[in-house]
């Protein structure tokens, strides 16, 4: 039997560098194709452009229910948007949030979403705020408003969005950067309600009227205004809401001294934006994208947006606990299509230049 025995051990070595070969051979394989469904369940890759740590909540309720895991990626839209382009096809994105209707048709036209189809998105979000191809959607709104100086400006003279470009209104308004998605999604929608030529007109009224160069965030609108700087400002209303609901002193005495007005409400309505997202071109965990979507049109998730960011929830029904946005009443909106606003987004720009609006 001993003469035998190196045949036996070689035999032995053969087979286990055979068996070797063959795990390695094995593991090589599954990351080079994808991994089933199953193994996939419990993860889900966000990229996010929203940056509220009230969102934290949002997150933590959608894995307590479900089970899946969120890895998430934050950054400015611009930058989101630019890392998806160059990640391409390597992208491991599954789902895309992004916070303006001008920033959500980039995404669209660049191709960096997938068209959806699902029965609980197209039931529970209205058609006029997500996209006519199914790739993005509206999951809470925001309104364009105007703050005004209550112990100088009379309420009548800043109530429309027109009224700002008045000459009775010169060396008082002011806004941020008029290249800021905020402001190319109002004028879009002017735009689409008043014509090219018309919005460039009002714009070149802003301009005459500005009582310092476009600089700063909505907040810094709202203080200018609150200070003297400003006599009138755009913000979005969440940002409004935000200093009603603070306990700092400073910001309650912002407020005592500002007065808040809805927008053109004889008229067309008051300019509607939206927080939205979608379903990323190269989705490694499309089922699981499309769960965190139709998630977020859940009344518990609607509630989240209300209370947490001062966001209205989107979808019809949704509750709110949220007294001091309540406390602003249910004003009439402009009936224009996000998309349309969007894709306005090239015509504002232009407007933009040629009037000088920095």
């Amino acid at each position: 039997m001993k003469r035998f025995s190196p045949l036996k051990e070689h035999l032995e070595v053969a087979l286990r560098r055979t068996m070797q070969a063959a795990v390695v051979g094995g593991l090589v394989l599954a990351a080079a194709v994808p991994i089933d469904s199953h193994a996939q369940a419990k993860v889900l890759n966000l990229y996010s452009a929203r940056h509220y740590q009230t969102d934290e909540a949002l997150y933590a309720d959608f894995t307590k229910q479900t089970g899946i895991k969120i890895n998430r990626i934050e950054l400015g839209d611009e930058q989101l948007l630019q890392r998806l382009r160059t990640e391409g096809a390597a992208s491991p994105a599954d789902v895309v949030l992004l916070v303006d209707a001008a920033r959500l048709w980039r995404a669209q036209v660049d191709g960096l979403f997938q068209p959806v189809q699902s029965k609980v998105l197209n039931e529970r979000i209205p058609p006029n705020l997500r996209s006519n191809d199914g790739t993005w959607f509206g999951f809470s709104s925001r309104a364009r408003v105007i703050v005004y100086d209550k112990a100088r400006v009379k309420t009548e003279d800043v109530d429309t969005y027109e009224e700002l470009a008045d000459p009775k209104n010169k060396g008082k308004v002011c806004t941020r950067s008029g290249s800021h998605p905020y402001m190319l999604s109002l004028i879009g929608s002017l735009i689409e309600r008043l014509g090219e030529a018309k919005t460039e007109e009002w714009a070149r009224g802003m301009v005459a009227n500005m009582a310092r160069p476009p600089r700063g965030g909505d907040t810094d609108q709202i203080k200018g205004v609150a200070s003297g700087e400003c006599g009138v400002a755009l913000t979005n209303s969440y940002y409004w809401v935000r200093l009603v609901r603070s306990a700092d002193p400073k910001d309650q005495d912002v407020v005592s001294k500002v007065a808040f007005v809805w927008p053109n409400q004889a008229t067309t309505g008051t300019h509607m934006n939206i927080s939205g997202g979608g379903v990323a071109k190269n989705a490694p965990h499309k089922e699981n994208a499309v769960a965190f979507l139709e998630y977020l049109t859940s009344p518990k998730a609607q509630a989240y947006f209300a209370s947490g960011n001062n966001e209205w929830p989107v979808v019809k029904g949704a509750v709110s606990d949220n007294p001091a946005l309540a406390a602003l009443g249910t004003p009439k909106m402009e009936n224009v299509p996000i998309s349309t606003i969007g894709k306005n987004q090239i015509a504002a720009q232009r407007i933009l230049d040629r009037v000088g609006y920095r």
